[in-house]
């Protein structure tokens, strides 16, 4: 089990705390008060965490049947008021996916963390993984925006949870995290923040009369307020396509509107969410563009070619999906190669060969064996190009 929790932030010391805990701890600061969970390695620790810590402060911990139960659980929390999440891996995962997609077409902000692990199926239960990035964005059926981050290290586990709470309460959709077993299972000396360090946002809520309240209406924002239930704005919430009240609709000009504003409320803030990161990026030639746990080869492998007279930099994407298109194509464009290295066959890689239009050469590196991509892997092929 990783470190306690700190009670009192303004006394808060270093601590060495483990990812996993440090995702809790994120939640908690963020308001988090609602877990619904299944035991799955290697994302237990959260759970046992939430178990432990909710508890002392009004919160509620349920270990449900299932991973479906659990989305289940923490759309109903969430649907009551309560900053609410839930956390799996592989398979768990893949059995949240109806669930995430009633949650985003009913719009129900909801964090749902997936500690990556190597698969398919079983798998590989103790191994880290980065293939799963694909199915965070379209692993549930039909068209739909969704916002993914990836965290590489404790302190992102703590900081981008928060954020994770942030987006989903501020845009009205469930947020995914994507951690993998290297990053949750990695201890670091970390302080937690004072409160005044960082930023809670919460959900806005309807101002005008219950009797006036259109819970799906479009506004300037895309989001419209959202009241929890048991305040007395009663409103239908369904998974079906459905208008500004909430009941089914199958007309054209209400379908159409609705799709477009769930895709515009995203569109809109793409600047707000899409979150990069450089290193060594000023004078570099050749950039690596990287994301999760394979960030800190990525950083080292940079420094050891700068050792050697190789100008490299590094851009770490945090998020995902909304996918940073622009900044990716702003190294692209400065780059003569550009390496992707990814836990797998390539997913992020296709992301970025997709806005390369022959901008640069793009190269992969790539291990789907359940080991770590290390620095001099990295390093060897770009000796290489």
């Amino acid at each position: 089990m990783a470190a306690k929790t700190i009670k009192n932030q303004e006394e808060a010391k270093p601590v060495l705390i483990q990812g996993n805990q440090a995702i809790a701890e994120g939640a908690i600061a963020a308001g988090c008060r609602f877990f619904a969970g299944y035991p799955i390695t290697p994302a237990t620790e959260i759970a046992e965490a939430m178990a432990t810590e909710l508890p002392k402060i009004g919160g509620t911990f349920i270990q449900m049947e299932d991973e479906i139960a659990s989305m289940g659980a923490i759309t109903g929390a969430s649907l009551a008021g309560v900053k609410s999440m839930t956390a799996t891996s592989g398979p768990g995962f893949s059995l949240k996916q109806e669930a995430i997609g009633f949650a985003c077409m009913a719009e129900v902000p909801t964090v749902v963390v997936n500690v990556m692990r190597a698969g398919p199926s079983t798998g590989i239960a103790t191994a880290p993984s980065q293939s799963d990035v694909m199915q965070a964005r379209w692993g549930t059926h039909g068209d739909h925006p969704i916002i993914v981050l990836a965290v590489a290290n404790v302190e992102e586990c703590f900081r981008y949870t928060i954020t994770a709470f942030n987006f989903s309460e501020k845009y009205r959709t469930p947020v995914i995290i994507l951690s993998d077993e290297i990053v949750s299972h990695t201890r670091e000396v970390f302080t937690i923040p004072n409160k005044s360090e960082y930023t809670v946002f919460n959900r806005v809520k309807p101002k005008m009369p219950p009797e006036w309240y259109k819970p799906y209406e479009d506004n300037s924002s895309g989001v419209p307020p959202m009241s929890p239930f048991g305040e007395g704005y009663r409103y239908h919430v369904t998974g079906l396509t459905h208008d500004a009240y909430g009941f089914p609709t199958s007309k054209p000009n209400e379908v159409i509107s609705f799709n477009e504003r769930i895709f515009r409320k995203i569109n809109r803030a793409k600047q707000n969410i899409q979150i990069v990161k450089e290193y060594m990026m000023d004078d570099a030639d050749i950039s690596i563009i990287v994301y999760g746990s394979i960030t800190r080869s990525a950083i080292s492998a940079a420094r050891m070619a700068r050792e050697i007279g190789i100008k490299v930099g590094v851009l770490q994407l945090v998020t995902l999906f909304p996918f940073p298109g622009k900044e990716v194509i702003e190294v692209l464009r400065k780059s003569k190669f550009t390496f992707v290295p990814e836990m797998n066959f390539g997913q992020i890689a296709g992301e970025v060969d997709r806005v390369n239009k022959n901008y640069t050469t793009l190269k992969k590196v790539n291990r789907y064996d359940g080991n770590v991509i290390t620095p001099t892997e990295i390093l060897n092929a770009i000796r290489r190009s």
